[in-house]
């Protein structure tokens, strides 16, 4: 197999969903396991982990927009999280 780049990297993150963030997690960490710590691509997909880790306490990407935090309602959603602030996970 070809060494990871980062389209590879890119390519499975950018449609994920909360539902599917720890599937894809396992997928990104996968694919860059051989690399070495300090490799380019070891550490961009150690970034997109972290997103997804976050995601997957999220419901939403909602990577971009504002942040409705003060919007009519919005407290009375717990599940209304975005990947930049996600809920915290259960215990």
């Amino acid at each position: 197999m070809a060494e990871p780049a980062l389209d590879d990297i890119d390519y499975l993150v950018g449609p994920a969903t909360p539902h599917f963030a720890y599937q894809i997690r396992a997928r990104v960490q996968a694919l860059v396991r051989d690399l070495p710590d300090d490799h380019p691509v070891r550490r961009y997909a150690d970034e997109k982990i972290e997103l997804l880790d976050r995601l997957a306490h999220a419901s939403s990407k909602a990577e971009e927009g504002p942040d409705e935090g003060d919007r009519p309602g919005r407290a009375r959603l717990p599940s209304s999280a975005p990947a930049w602030e996600p809920l915290p996970p259960r215990p």
